[in-house]
C-alpha cells in the first residue's frame, strides 16, 4: 500500500488528518504471526513512546509485542478485533487496522521507509 509509511518492525501508518495516523502491521507480519486469536488492544489515551511495545498480538504460535514507531496516544481502537480478531490476517491494510495515534507535536516517525524501501529489506533479508 503505497499511501503508508512502514518501519522496520513490520508496523504500517496511514496519515489521517494532520498528526493523527491508523496503526497496523503488514501482510508479512501477519503471515510470520500466523493465525491470530487475540488482540491486547490498549486503552484510549494511553501514551505510546517509539521503539516501545504498544500492545500485544496473541497466535496460535506465540504472543508478539507491536513496537511503536511514534511518541503519541491512542486516540481510537478497532473494537472488531475484540470478536475478530482474525481480521488482521484476513485484511491486514483494511478490516485489520490496530489503533488510531494522535502523534506528539514535532516527533518524527522512527524508523520509517517508503513501501518499496520495506520490500527491499524484506529481499535483503530473505537471502
Amino acid at each position: 500500500m503505497p499511501d503508508r509509511i512502514y518501519t522496520q518492525s513490520h508496523v504500517w501508518l496511514q496519515p489521517q488528518n494532520g498528526n493523527e495516523f491508523i496503526l497496523g502491521v503488514t501482510d508479512f507480519a501477519q503471515q510470520q504471526l500466523g493465525d491470530i486469536v487475540f488482540v491486547d488492544l490498549p486503552k484510549l489515551g494511553v501514551s505510546t513512546q517509539a521503539g516501545e511495545a504498544c500492545l500485544v498480538i496473541e497466535s496460535v504460535k506465540s504472543a508478539s509485542d507491536v513496537i511503536c514507531p511514534v511518541v503519541g496516544a491512542i486516540i481510537e481502537v478497532n473494537n472488531q478485533l475484540v470478536d475478530e480478531p482474525e481480521l488482521i490476517n484476513e485484511s491486514p491494510y483494511e478490516k485489520g487496522w490496530i489503533v488510531k495515534i494522535k502523534v506528539d507535536e514535532g516527533h518524527v516517525i522512527q524508523g520509517k521507509m517508503t513501501l518499496d524501501e520495506y520490500n527491499n529489506q524484506q529481499l535483503n533479508n530473505a537471502e
